[in-house]
């Protein structure tokens, strides 16, 4: 799997619970989540791009090709998939793997259980089992075929911003991952969140 498919770390979201800016650039345990998430994905695929609107210029330091929204508004983690299958398929790619820029304990074989899971058209989400065991879905931690980009343009045109939803819809399979410690999808909403994260970068 390593380097079969490239990979797209979701970076769009406006952090209003960190009270604005990069969550990306945020420093966890000495490092950024950025350089931990890249550290993860960059071992499962390329080659690897960053979803992100605004200056790219803030993330020159990572040397990665910064992939702006197309459809208005802050669609969300949608339009950030319809960022990655466009640059994508430029490159002649067949797929993309995403996963959140806030994730940094990501499982080191993501890519690999998503392609395992995928559903008949191609779409896969990882999933993991919270502290009292209920299965969570993490749709920013997908895979998503090239061949559906138009249909996530037209979905996003018509309205659509729930990626789990849009998932189900194309019948996305499901890779289970286990829950940790840490939870591999633990994600920095707060600085309660980083907090915790500096903790459990110990344990990763």
């Amino acid at each position: 799997m390593t380097g079969e498919i490239p990979g797209v770390i979701l970076a769009g979201g406006r952090a209003r619970r960190m009270g604005g800016g990069d969550k990306a650039l945020l420093v966890v345990g000495g490092r950024t989540l950025l350089a931990r998430v890249l550290e993860r994905l960059g071992g499962q695929c390329a080659p690897l791009a960053l979803s992100a609107n605004g200056d790219p210029a803030r993330f020159a330091g990572y040397g990665l090709p910064v992939l702006p929204d197309s459809v208005p508004g802050h669609a969300g983690p949608l339009a950030g998939v319809l960022a990655g299958l466009d640059w994508a398929a430029a490159l002649g790619a067949e797929a993309i793997v995403t996963a959140a820029a806030d994730t940094p304990f990501l499982p080191a074989d993501l890519a690999a259980r998503l392609a395992a899971a995928a559903g008949p058209a191609g779409v896969a989400i990882a999933a993991s089992a919270d502290a009292g065991g209920v299965l969570r879905l993490h749709p920013t931690c997908g895979l998503w075929p090239v061949a559906l980009r138009e249909a996530l343009r037209a979905a996003l045109r018509a309205g659509e911003r729930k990626a789990a939803l849009w998932a189900e819809a194309q019948g996305a399979g499901t890779a289970v991952f286990a829950g940790g410690p840490p939870d591999p999808f633990f994600n920095v909403n707060t600085p309660e969140d980083a907090a915790e994260a500096g903790r459990l970068a110990d344990l990763a």
